[in-house]
């Protein structure tokens, strides 16, 4: 992007904290208008005056990204304020710890509903202005869970394992468009919502199944998004991008006396 060039607009839903909210500072640090989806409108206009105050241009905006109308109406406001997002980050989520025989059906659909549909509503209604303009990213936030079963992740590794085929299936269907859709699985991430679900035995747990023996960072995730949202990963489409210190790949951490 050239200096004499408008700057590119990115949404980010769930930008109100953790990863979302990440994205936003590194995208506006990178020259993005950025627009700030969230449900809290508080946590939105809080995130937007710090990018604001950093010398960027911020657009807070409450959404219920699983009701397709208010999903319209963001949209409509950031074409108003702007114009069509270049990029769309979909980082909205929600996290449930239930035991798959104690998980009731309201549960899961929640889950489901904002995970799944909301990613699939605001990607469909970003797309439109992607098309036209005939160039977009769209980056998908999945999840090591759906890779990886988890105890009590029922719902939660279900939603993001039909994430990423949603992913797949944008990559297919908006490619010819000039659109790239892909998708970042976090690993071990401290954030708000996980940080209330990990115990210090968890965190321990997890320190001895990552090569990296660290749990990552908010930051290390928007950079990983950050490059897929740019002209580098011009032809980047459809993959899922694990960001997880080596989870994935690790395997049995001690063979033959030695150890990882």
């Amino acid at each position: 992007m050239s200096s004499q060039e408008p700057p590119r607009l990115a949404a980010i839903t769930g930008a109100g904290s953790g990863i979302g909210e990440a994205v936003a500072h590194r995208l506006a640090a990178e020259g993005f208008d950025v627009a700030v989806i969230d449900i809290d409108g508080g946590k939105a206009e809080s995130v937007a005056g710090a990018v604001a105050r950093a010398g960027g241009n911020a657009l807070p905006l409450v959404v219920d990204v699983c009701q397709a109308e208010s999903v319209e109406a963001a949209f409509a406001a950031i074409e108003a304020w702007r114009k069509s997002p270049d990029v769309l980050v979909n980082s909205a989520g929600v996290l449930s710890i239930v035991p798959v025989m104690e998980c009731q059906p309201a549960t899961f659909r929640s889950v489901m509903d904002v995970n799944v549909l909301g990613t699939f509503l605001c990607a469909q209604r970003a797309a439109r202005g992607m098309i036209a303009q005939h160039y977009g990213r769209i980056v998908n936030l999945t999840s090591i869970s759906g890779e990886r079963a988890g105890v009590g992740r029922v719902a939660y590794g279900t939603s993001k394992a039909a994430v990423a085929g949603l992913t797949r299936q944008l990559a297919m269907e908006l490619g010819s468009f000039g659109i790239t859709a892909n998708s970042v699985a976090p690993g071990p991430i401290r954030t708000p919502l996980t940080e209330a679900s990990y115990t210090p035995e968890t965190i321990r747990a997890f320190e001895g199944m990552i090569p990296a023996k660290r749990l990552g960072t908010v930051d290390d995730v928007a950079h990983a998004i950050a490059f897929l949202c740019g002209d580098a990963a011009a032809y980047v489409n459809g993959v899922m991008l694990a960001v997880d210190g080596g989870f994935l790949a690790a395997g049995v951490g001690t063979t033959g006396g030695l150890q990882a």
